[in-house]
């Protein structure tokens, strides 16, 4: 493929719909293992820490469900700020990611 080519590429043809959807769905599970470990074996005494530690789970799964939104809608890859591809290799780490790099510092 030339380099022309890639570039006309948006992120998600590049990484390609079914493996977005394969890393969306590893993550989930993850976290839903990660959910099932803390609701299992909580130690007395450690209520604040699992609780935040369940409330952030709990907003990657959302972040997951919106992602996969995002591809049925066409959208996975766009900048949900700015609206320019998010780079490729940000989303092989982070499959969730809704915005680049520099609108995600904007936004925190």
């Amino acid at each position: 493929m030339s380099p022309e080519a890639a570039r006309a590429e948006t992120p998600a043809e590049r990484i390609g719909a079914d493996e977005a959807r394969q890393r969306l769905a590893h993550e989930r599970d993850a976290r839903l293992a990660q959910l099932t470990a803390i609701e299992g074996g909580a130690p007395p005494g450690t209520d604040a820490l699992l609780t935040s530690q369940t409330v952030a789970i709990r907003r990657v799964l959302t972040e997951i469900e919106q992602a996969e939104a995002r591809l049925d809608a066409g959208t996975y890859g766009t900048c949900t700020r700015c609206a320019e591809p998010v780079p490729a290799e940000r989303l092989e780490i982070l499959p969730y990611a809704r915005c680049c790099v520099g609108c995600q510092e904007h936004t925190g």
